[in-house]
């Protein structure tokens, strides 16, 4: 009510009954109510006045919610607009066709902002659908078999929950996106149709495997049947896989088979290492016997206890392979202190040597007696430089005689 007055301020009773409304059109009869008092007869039109306000009232709430589409809503007033125009009720009728009205713009604003929602949920979508083409064709391209299938269903079902484009474009991007898919599932079965040939192939290779596995497992050749156990898993290896249970099974085969062979194996190294030990302390004492002829002060008696060592050397066997080394370089010092000695020995008693040292020895003294001459006869005109020069000189040979006597008296020992 746009004066805030009552409906029934908006109509009359007439004497017989007759109830009117008044509108900005002037007065019109909109019904009788015949012997019944005025007030009573107003009050059943103005009834009907409240049922059509309240009937806007609720249009107004639903569109402004958006619960209505833009044409439900204009299909919506259009309905409450007759019914209040030719409404038989007493009330402001002008002021409910005025609430009608203000609403049809507001209808107009929601299709504008619905229609660009439309137009901006439709690129999304297009880009959506270009995004997911692109990424069904790079799949397709792949070889992710596993992850490959279940993207492809997630891309399908997002696909799925986009809106439509226009038919050609739609059409065109579905075209592709389809095709992708099929070029992939076309791939895929072809390649687990080549896997499954080829795990078949490794099941006959592996069986083969296993068979030569286990006719080896005894041996007790245990160099070459491990380069052979070697071999074989290379083997193994290089075969691929065998169907899934079949190639547990094998499996559990080929490696049973090792471990009987290698269990035997560790078993006998064991036993041996025990040995080897045994064999390295005998060989530690032995070293330190030997050590004991050190230093040589008798050629004949040190090469005698040498040899006896060395055989009893031979007789012990072999020992722990971390002991070889350093038990090998202390024997081997000791034979070296021998043969030093004993060269030691040879170079005095070389009457060769001697020679040649005693025969420097006299070309020293010739030449000092030649340079203490040449200093007496600078010394002589007065040249005391040259003198001096000379003098040095025969110092400095006279060192070299003193070595050279001593060389020569070594050969005399």
């Amino acid at each position: 009510m746009s004066d805030g007055a009552g409906p029934a301020s908006y109509g009359r009773v007439d004497e017989d009954g007759t109830v009117y409304v008044r509108t900005q059109a002037g007065e019109r009869s909109v019904g009788q109510v015949p012997d019944v008092p005025p007030e009573e007869a107003l009050t059943f039109f103005t009834r009907r006045f409240e049922a059509l306000e309240l009937e806007v009232s609720l249009l107004e709430k639903r569109i402004a919610s958006g619960a209505l589409s833009p044409d439900d809503a204009v299909s919506s007033i259009r309905t409450v607009r007759t019914a209040v125009t030719d409404a038989h009720a007493v009330g402001d009728l002008d002021g409910l066709a005025a609430r009608l009205e203000a609403l049809v713009p507001k209808v107009a604003e929601q299709r504008a902002a619905r229609k660009a929602q439309k137009a901006e949920a439709t690129a999304q979508a297009k880009q959506a659908k270009e995004r997911y083409v692109v990424e069904a064709e790079k799949l397709a391209a792949g070889n992710d078999w596993r992850g490959g299938v279940n993207r492809f269903r997630e891309l399908l079902d997002e696909w799925k929950a986009l809106p439509r484009l226009d038919r050609a474009t739609d059409d065109e991007l579905w075209h592709r996106f389809s095709s992708a898919r099929t070029t992939y599932t076309r791939r895929r079965k072809s390649q687990f149709a080549k896997e499954s040939e080829q795990r078949e192939s490794a099941r006959a290779t592996k069986e083969k495997l296993v068979t030569e596995a286990e006719a080896l497992q005894n041996s007790t050749d245990w160099g070459p049947t491990t380069s052979e156990y070697r071999d074989l898993m290379t083997r193994w290896k290089a075969a691929g896989s065998a169907p899934r249970g079949v190639d547990d099974e094998l499996w559990k085969r080929f490696r049973g088979a090792q471990d009987v062979f290698f269990g035997a194996k560790s078993a006998a190294m064991s036993e041996q290492d025990s040995e080897f030990k045994a064999n390295g302390v005998a060989k530690q004492a032995l070293v330190e016997e030997a050590e004991t002829i050190l230093p040589v002060r008798d050629l004949a008696e040190a090469r005698a206890a040498y040899r006896t060592v060395l055989e009893r050397w031979a007789e012990i066997g072999k020992v722990p392979r971390e002991m070889i080394r350093p038990l090998d370089s202390r024997l081997r010092a000791v034979e070296s202190a021998i043969k030093g000695f004993e060269d030691d020995q040879w170079r005095r008693t070389n009457p060769e040597a001697r020679a040649r040292a005693e025969e420097t020895a006299s070309k020293l003294e010739a030449q000092i007696a030649t340079l203490e001459e040449k200093a007496a006869k600078a010394e002589s005109r007065g040249d005391a430089k040259a003198a001096r020069d000379a003098t040095a000189s025969a110092e400095t040979y006279r060192e070299w005689l003193a070595q050279a006597r001593k060389a020569a008296d070594d050969f005399s020992g």
